[in-house]
């Protein structure tokens, strides 16, 4: 639930991006201020709808407008026209976030990704760096580590199962079987190993969030102290116990804390 004192409403909004058309929701709280707002970068085999309940409440306890996008070929965008480049975590911030940015009129803005989401955010946060007023990645990942393939690995496994595709497909439709494949392609990929995020993140200059789960299946702690050590500006790293993957999800209430107190000292 939203905090009451601070009623939240949503739209939604159709962009178009580099390759198609994208889906943008948009939480606005009932007294927006002229604060930057946040823009939710998602993970691989993410979307709009399985933020759940996160941007209302960040919206909420900020007082900030939380904007989400589903990423071409996710969610109810457009499908993608053929494989994600090697360079498709930096070519997000190039691509569609700027045209995001430029159709929604935005300047100023903090950008918050989740697992690659955050890798696109730091990416995002480096290209637009006059503009980028905060950085938060949660379980981002800065290279690829052993623990990373495996997680994926194992992954692949369990979605040799039709049931748990048949769960993608409500939130991907048609789109799923690609989603899943640029996953797994993308992170397995032999000309994918050397990717990492050390050459960009000293071009990072803005504040820095860094969340991670002591117990991350795709990254050991090693992820966000690089982060944090390598970030040009200031690092908070907070590495979460008994907790995995999906902080804001596993423990929605302190991450929403957490993230509400690092924007209040931002613009």
């Amino acid at each position: 639930m939203t905090h009451s004192s601070n009623p939240v409403t949503s739209q939604e909004k159709w962009i178009q991006g580099a390759n198609g058309t994208l889906f943008v929701r948009i939480w606005s709280p009932e007294r927006p201020g002229a604060q930057s707002p946040v823009f939710l970068l998602h993970d691989s085999l993410g979307c709009v709808e399985l933020w759940r309940n996160f941007p209302a409440e960040l919206c909420a306890r900020s007082g900030r407008q939380v904007i989400a996008y589903d990423r071409l070929g996710f969610g109810q965008s457009d499908s993608h026209p053929g494989k994600l480049g090697v360079d498709f975590v930096a070519r997000e911030a190039e691509t569609d976030f700027a045209a995001l940015r430029q159709q929604l009129g935005i300047d100023r803005f903090i950008v918050f990704g989740h697992s690659v989401g955050g890798g696109m955010a730091v990416n995002c946060a480096a290209s637009f760096g006059e503009a980028c007023a905060g950085l938060i990645t949660e379980s981002a990942q800065a290279f690829v580590e052993d623990r990373t393939i495996q997680g994926i690995e194992e992954a692949r496994e369990l979605f040799k199962d039709p049931a748990q595709v048949d769960r993608l497909k409500k939130y991907h439709g048609e789109k799923a079987e690609w989603v899943l494949g640029a996953w797994i392609g993308s992170w397995l990929s032999p000309d994918f190993a050397s990717w990492s995020l050390l050459p960009v993140l000293p071009r990072v200059k803005c504040p820095v969030l860094v969340v991670h789960g002591i117990d991350d299946e795709y990254g050991s702690s090693r992820h966000p102290e690089l982060i944090g050590q390598l970030s040009g500006g200031t690092a908070q790293v907070e590495v979460m116990a008994d907790t995995r993957h999906v902080p804001h999800r596993e423990r929605e209430s302190t991450v929403v804390a957490m993230v509400a107190d690092f924007l209040q000292g931002l613009n």
